[in-house]
């Protein structure tokens, strides 16, 4: 991985791994075991799925603009069916009794605040510079 990438990622992941660390701890507390099962769902999915977006993004510097475009278009539609298939099946093998649904989206959401504001930290930290088109 090449510097930048790593720094990029390095600049979302902690923030998401102590939100999600915090998040597990309190929907432990409040809701027992399914609140820390559904708070360990969510920091799993969450980090899985915002890794692809940096992944592919690393992948893609270097090919034409319009291919990338098609190539994050098709992870992002990938992504969202996965993701939808991943939460139908967890609602019908697991019972609302095992794993909190309340704690799944709270720290859903928690997770993927603090990973966007650590995305846009450090890239505002790194100062890349974009190439311009030719005129």
């Amino acid at each position: 991985m090449k510097s930048n990438d790593r720094l990029m990622w390095l600049g979302t992941l902690v923030p998401a791994l102590v939100t999600a660390a915090v998040c597990v701890a309190i929907s432990g507390l409040v809701g027992n075991s399914a609140g820390l099962y559904g708070a360990l769902l969510a920091s799993v999915v969450v980090i899985i799925f915002f890794s692809v977006h940096l992944v592919v993004s690393a992948v893609s510097k270097d090919i034409d603009p319009i291919a990338t475009m098609g190539l994050a278009m098709f992870s992002y539609f990938a992504k969202v069916l996965l993701m939808a298939g991943f939460l139908i099946l967890i609602s019908k093998v697991t019972k609302p009794e095992a794993v909190s649904r309340g704690a799944f989206g709270a720290s859903a959401i928690a997770i993927s605040i603090a990973w966007l504001g650590g995305e846009i930290r450090a890239f505002t930290k790194l100062k890349l510079h974009l190439p311009l088109p030719p005129k």
